[in-house]
């Protein structure tokens, strides 16, 4: 049986990026209909929940919904250093909880949510985009729109298919397990690096809360062949370094994902379509977190699609503000990060063992701006300025040439 549907934007995937879309283009009165494959919103978690608490704060999600932190732990091979911090900057987040929230925020305005509705190919009408089509349990779905929002992650389901996307080439797959542990301080986070920890990437404990801890491992491709699944039980059963503070590790929940990791190379915008959250590779690469920019942009991604239909034109030409304003606020910053995170990549232990003294250069807040890829012309020209050292001025000039400016 076929079941029909008309919207004036159907957005694919409704995770943050997804249901923050649908909230904000629902808040402006179209209707909008949010497709989920899964039977439950954040019923697969695929990202560790890293993220910062202004971000949050100004989203509005409620301190209820993360652990903060104020201690940043690295570990090298042979070397370790904790910056430590006066305030609550960081975050773990709850991450079923937050999707789970902003889906209800989503609905609490007026958008429909399709759970267990897998979206399969474009709706197209003599090459125009006018749909999605669909499966459920039991019936096929076809949903008419005049927008479509890709917010379906890393598969990009619908730009996949239309061909305006191409498979990324370099991706971060990671692995987790949310688990009990007989010790954490939980207000610190802690990422290993090196050829025991992760060969092209990194290991991590995010703490959420007493006793509770994400533990997990990224890794690069193609830089790296290893599975981050094997690895992450061989360091859960070995301990090695900070691990070995944990005591015994309990395993509750694992957690599998991909993340695009190659910049913003790809177009987010054309006739009828935006693609916004990881389908638009907006991730930063340096800890390959997401989220943020995953709710920042889903509203912009919202608010610019129903302006569209309200006006009656959703041309890419009518789109276009969206794409030409993330990539303002964040297309140099992300160029940046790739740079870094190219270096870092190549890295080997004893290079690693140096750069941890570079990190312990840094005062917490040029640490967190660093790591959250906030590469502003002025903190670059003052980090370059105020730490002495060959190898971080290096570090710094190299941003700053990769964000336009002279070294």
């Amino acid at each position: 049986m076929t079941k029909e549907y008309d919207y004036d934007i159907v957005i694919v995937g409704a995770g943050p990026a997804g249901s923050s879309a649908a909230w904000a283009a629902a808040k402006k009165g179209v209707r909008v209909a949010v497709l989920e494959r899964e039977e439950a919103i954040a019923q697969s978690i695929r990202t560790s929940g890293v993220t910062w608490i202004n971000e949050m704060k100004k989203f509005g999600i409620s301190s209820d919904f993360y652990n903060p932190i104020k201690n940043y732990s690295f570990y090298s091979p042979n070397n370790q250093v904790t910056i430590h911090s006066t305030e609550y900057q960081a975050a773990v987040l709850d991450v079923r909880k937050t999707y789970q929230f902003l889906a209800y925020q989503a609905a609490s305005v007026g958008a429909d949510i399709f759970v267990r509705t897998n979206v399969t190919t474009p709706l197209t009408n003599e090459g125009k985009l006018v749909g999605v089509k669909a499966t459920s349990l039991k019936d096929d779905l076809i949903f008419h729109s005049k927008l479509v929002i890709d917010a379906s992650g890393f598969h990009s389901v619908i730009g996949k298919n239309l061909g305006i996307v191409q498979q990324w080439k370099r991706f971060g797959v990671g692995a987790e397990y949310e688990a009990y542990v007989e010790n954490v301080d939980p207000e610190t986070w802690t990422l290993m690096v090196g050829q025991q920890y992760s060969p092209a990437g990194y290991a991590w404990i995010f703490p959420l809360g007493k006793n509770k801890v994400r533990i997990g491992v990224g890794i690069g491709k193609p830089e790296s062949q290893v599975d981050p699944t094997q690895r992450l039980l061989e360091l859960v059963d070995k301990k090695p370094g900070p691990l070995s503070k944990l005591g015994k590790i309990i395993p509750i929940e694992f957690h599998y994902g991909i993340i695009p990791n190659e910049g913003l190379t790809h177009t987010t915008v054309d006739d009828n379509l935006i693609l916004v959250g990881d389908a638009a590779g907006h991730a930063n690469p340096l800890v390959l977190e997401g989220i943020r920019y995953a709710i920042e942009f889903g509203r912009l991604a919202g608010e610019v699609g129903a302006e569209s239909i309200l006006q009656g034109n959703a041309s890419k030409e009518s789109l276009k503000p969206y794409e030409d304003t993330w990539k303002k606020t964040i297309g140099s910053k992300i160029k940046a990060a790739i740079k870094v995170q190219s270096r870092w990549l190549t890295l080997t232990d004893k290079e690693w063992d140096k750069e941890i003294e570079i990190i312990n250069e840094l005062s917490p807040e040029e640490f967190l701006d660093f790591i959250k890829a906030d590469f502003s012309i002025s903190s670059m020209v003052g980090l370059a300025a105020h730490h002495p050292k060959l190898a971080v001025r290096q570090l710094f000039g190299m941003v700053k040439n990769a964000v336009g400016m002279s070294s």
